[in-house]
C-alpha cells in the first residue's frame, strides 16, 4: 500500500474539517439556512477551495449524512457484540444514543421535502450503502422483537423502523430543552417512554 503524499494528507484533513463543520451546522441550523459561504468561512478556506472537495451544497449534506450513518453503524456493532442483549434492548440502546446525540447538538437534520437534496442522497453510494446496512440491522431487530412479543406484531416493521428514525429529528427534545426545567436525562427518558410505551396510562 503506497503512502500518502503530504498534499494528499492535507486534502484529507481539510475534507474531514469540512464534513465536521457541515455536521455541526446541520445540527444547529438545518439544511436550508446553511450556506456554502458559511461552511468555507468556518473552516477557514476560500469557497473555491471548498468546491475542490464537494461540488455542491447537496454534496456537503450527503457527506455529513454518510458520516452520521457511519457513527450509527458503529453503535450497531457495539450492540451486536452484546450477546446477552435482546432485540428490544438493542433497539432501545440505538434510540437512546440517537436522542443523546441530538441533544448534544451533533445530529445533522435535513428537510423532509427537497427534491435536489433527495436526488443527491440517492446518488451518493456511501450514503445509500450505509443507510441500507443500518436499515437491515434495525429491521432484523424489529422483526425479532415482534417475534419475542416486545413490539406489537400488527405493526408493519417498516412503520416501526421509520418511527425510530424519526427520533433523530424529534422536535420534542428541543422544545423541552428550551424550557430549561428538565435535565437531558429526564427528557431522553420521557421521549424513550413515549416511543416504546406510548401515551396510554399503565396499571
Amino acid at each position: 500500500m503506497s503512502r500518502l503524499s503530504f498534499r494528499q494528507k492535507t486534502h484529507l484533513v481539510r475534507e474531514d474539517a469540512i464534513v465536521n463543520t457541515v455536521m455541526r451546522l446541520l445540527a444547529e441550523k438545518g439544511y436550508d439556512p446553511m450556506t456554502v459561504d458559511e461552511v468555507a468561512a468556518d473552516v477557514g478556506i476560500a469557497k473555491a477551495s471548498l468546491y475542490k472537495h464537494f461540488a455542491s451544497k447537496e454534496a456537503l449534506a450527503a457527506a455529513a449524512m454518510e458520516r452520521a450513518l457511519g457513527l450509527a453503524l458503529d453503535q450497531v456493532q457495539v450492540q451486536q457484540a452484546l450477546v446477552s442483549a435482546s432485540a428490544m434492548d438493542r433497539l432501545k440502546a440505538i434510540t437512546r444514543w440517537t436522542l443523546q446525540t441530538q441533544l448534544a447538538g451533533a445530529m445533522p437534520t435535513l428537510p423532509a421535502e427537497n427534491s435536489s437534496l433527495r436526488k443527491a442522497l440517492i446518488a451518493h453510494r456511501g450514503y445509500m450503502d450505509r443507510l441500507m446496512s443500518l436499515s437491515d440491522s434495525l429491521g432484523a431487530w424489529i422483526v425479532q422483537a415482534q417475534a419475542d412479543g416486545a413490539i406489537n406484531r400488527l405493526l408493519p416493521a417498516e412503520a416501526v423502523l421509520f418511527t425510530i428514525y424519526a427520533r433523530a429529528c424529534d422536535p420534542v427534545l428541543g422544545f423541552l430543552k428550551a424550557g430549561g426545567s428538565y435535565s437531558d436525562a429526564q427528557i431522553i427518558d420521557w421521549v424513550m417512554g413515549t416511543c416504546f410505551d406510548g401515551l396510554a396510562a399503565r396499571a
